[in-house]
């Protein structure tokens, strides 16, 4: 199936489309590994935790902040 095809198709079927590409990765047996850069990105977040410069915040913390 081409992109252009696929944008041609009304959104509920692309929905469906979507959800049925989504479950065949879900049962996939071979996992995928993380890039490089996100293990990076979280190993800098970590350390900033550590450090005391970030925080963590609850959903409703960060709705209270009005962000």
């Amino acid at each position: 199936m081409l992109v252009t095809e696929i944008k041609e198709m009304p959104l509920n079927e692309r929905i469906i489309l979507m959800e049925e590409i989504w479950d065949t990765l879900c049962h996939e047996e071979k996992e995928v590994e993380s890039p490089t850069w996100h293990k990076e990105i979280l190993d800098e977040r970590v350390n900033l935790i550590n450090s005391g410069k970030a925080k963590f915040v609850s959903i409703q913390e960060l709705k209270d902040a009005n962000l």
